[in-house]
């Protein structure tokens, strides 16, 4: 088992509104009302979208080159921790605290506006800088707003870029390379996303609705997670994690879950776990066709029947590169609001009518007192699946550490 890293400290931003006590409420209440049909952003046609509504901070001026919506999402998130960013600093040295972030869009949006212009006027927007569209630009936007002088980081690889964050920002660590880094992810809806998820046939009419017979496809989403991560022991630890590359497929996954089945078995190998340890597993649960008939096929086999699952997706969307973190955070959030032995969890929103031809994993469902939750006493181990274009896999596990366990960690702004 490799050594674990704590999860100091959590800002989020999605659909679901800003700040941890927000995000965490109206998840845990299942609400999908931040799904909405908007008519104003494709091209193509109209689409329910997951898009963030909660104001956003303006880039201050000395960071313009890194202007973007994108980045508006992270200046968010880094909003919500900045004390206990600000007293790693202290007690690290800039020099030793390291950025890792995962994107797949970056500025785009503003990139596609900046073209639109040029190709009625010949020029540009005033307001378009490259650095903008690069996608290294985000892990750079979080260095110099936070003038870091740590190694600093961009991964994309589609829907798993975010999750694939934390487990180099812990190989960092574990190298003695940082004594902390600001990992995450954010991503931002622009027409390149919409108009490819769109051009194939992945995008559904309705809000997406997982692991249902009548799932039409995934619904896109927007926002930003960016954690603390510390070498320090107690509170939330990131315990485990696994990694595969099947590449099976440009965009669809193996059917058989090869790859998702050796990133989940990786992930409770790393953290020294059994598959019984699990008390909860957050799907990477698109609602598409193939994913879920490939996920809940892979889970069976790894974890069985007995361990609850969700997605999260119907809430806020397909945050894509984003995605990893934010469910990170949804896992992270349920441990941080254990209520003795119970754990509080994001329930399964869908319609109810599951698909008889998908595995029978167990879907986490409300109570006849409308609270979904699961007994487990503490340290319990949570894990969350991120599967990407190429058969770029990811699965992560948060546990508790020990006596520590149950102790609130430190949250954003509600």
């Amino acid at each position: 088992m490799q050594q674990g890293c704590r999860l100091e400290a959590l800002g989020i931003v999605n659909a679901l509104g800003r700040g941890c006590e927000t995000v965490w409420r109206r998840a845990a209440a299942g609400e999908a009302s931040a799904l909405r049909l908007r008519e104003d952003m494709p091209r193509t046609r109209p689409m329910f979208l997951g898009a963030v509504e909660a104001e956003l901070p303006k880039i201050p001026g000395h960071l313009a080159d890194y202007d973007c919506r994108n980045n508006a999402f992270t200046l968010a998130a880094l909003e919500e921790i900045e004390a206990p960013l600000r007293a790693a600093i202290g007690l690290y040295g800039a020099d030793r605290i390291g950025v890792v972030m995962g994107t797949s869009t970056s500025g785009s949006a503003e990139c596609e506006a900046a073209i639109a212009q040029a190709a009625v006027s010949g020029e540009l927007t005033r307001s378009f800088r490259y650095p903008q569209l690069e996608l290294g630009g985000t892990a750079g936007f979080v260095a110099a707003a936070l003038e870091l002088g740590g190694p600093s980081l961009t991964l994309s690889t589609a829907c798993s870029s975010s999750a694939r964050s934390f487990a180099t920002a812990r190989s960092l660590l574990r190298l003695g390379l940082c004594d902390a880094v600001v990992a995450g992810g954010s991503d931002s809806l622009c027409g390149l996303t919409m108009n490819g998820f769109a051009s194939l046939q992945a995008i559904s009419d309705r809000p997406c609705n997982p692991m249902s017979r009548n799932r039409s496809g995934l619904t896109l989403g927007e926002g930003a997670a960016v954690f603390l991560l510390t070498r320090e022991r107690g509170g939330i630890q990131l315990a485990g994690g696994g990694e595969t590359s099947e590449a099976h497929h440009m965009s669809a996954p193996d059917p058989d879950g090869t790859g998702a089945i050796e990133s989940m078995r990786g992930a409770l190998a790393d953290a020294g776990l059994a598959a019984s340890d699990i008390a909860y597993l957050n799907l990477h649960g698109t609602a598409t066709q193939l994913n879920d008939a490939m996920e809940s096929l892979a889970v069976l086999r790894v974890l069985g029947d007995a361990v609850p699952c969700s997605s999260t997706k119907p809430m806020v969307g397909h945050t894509l590169g984003a995605a990893g973190a934010t469910e990170l955070a949804f896992c992270w959030l349920a441990l941080a609001h254990r209520d003795g032995d119970a754990i509080p969890l994001p329930p399964h929103v869908f319609d109810g009518e599951r698909d008889p031809e998908l595995a029978p994993i167990r879907l986490a469902l409300p109570s006849s007192d409308g609270t979904t939750r699961v007994e487990a006493p503490a340290p319990a181990a949570l894990m969350t699946n991120s599967f990407g274009f190429g058969g770029n896999n990811c699965t992560l596990v948060v546990r508790e550490d020990g006596d520590d366990a149950g102790r609130a960690p430190t949250r954003g702004g509600a």
